[in-house]
């Protein structure tokens, strides 16, 4: 897929992207069967709009919350409420909090990107991965922004690690125990590392 074809699919009514959106999830369910999928729900405007979708075509549909500990109240709440309205909601947690993972591995600063660069600079064994962090590859990509070269020296650890081990693993661990495929909904332009993965 190309950017103007992204930009064509964006452009379209909302009537359309919800009839593409029912389509595909229909297609999802038919290859992988109403038990063997669930719903990625956040509690958040997107999933929530995703789980609605999903709930009016098949109203007994699985959703998975990852509950990491660093939820808003307001959160945990919707959530519990629509789990007591009737959703059916599995609720995963990680095995250690939020506390101990910024101790263990560091701080997500900038974005996951960047802070995933930086860690790999700091841990890197090989002198490749510390120049292509430093300087980019070929493309110039994969590099730390110039702005934010001043934090390799910075005397606090700093990382991305905190979502793979607070809500990764576990939505992980769930599939790998279920055998269950996730039924996720992303906006593509909240960051370009979710445009390019799309395109």
């Amino acid at each position: 897929m190309t950017h103007n074809e992204l930009k064509m699919l964006q452009a379209l009514p909302l009537d359309i992207k919800i009839m593409k959106t029912e389509l595909r999830i229909k297609e999802w369910i038919e290859h992988f069967g109403i038990d063997n999928v669930y719903v990625s729900f956040s509690g958040g405007k997107d999933s929530t709009v995703l789980a609605n979708i999903c709930r009016r075509l098949y109203p007994n549909i699985k959703m998975v919350f990852a509950n990491t500990g660093q939820e808003y109240p307001e959160t945990i709440s919707f959530v519990l409420k629509k789990k007591k309205e009737g959703w059916d909601i599995d609720i995963v947690r990680p095995k250690i909090r939020f506390k101990d993972v910024l101790e263990k591995y560091g701080y997500p600063v900038i974005s996951k990107e960047q802070s995933t660069f930086i860690y790999q600079y700091r841990t890197a064994k090989s002198e490749k991965t510390k120049t292509t962090r430093f300087n980019g590859n070929k493309w110039n990509r994969g590099k730390i922004s110039e702005k934010w070269k001043y934090l390799i020296e910075s005397d606090f650890k700093i990382s991305a690690n905190c979502c793979d081990i607070l809500k990764k693993n576990p939505i992980k661990n769930y599939e790998k125990l279920t055998g269950r495929k996730p039924i996720v909904g992303t906006m593509v332009d909240e960051s370009s590392l979710r445009i390019s993965t799309y395109l």
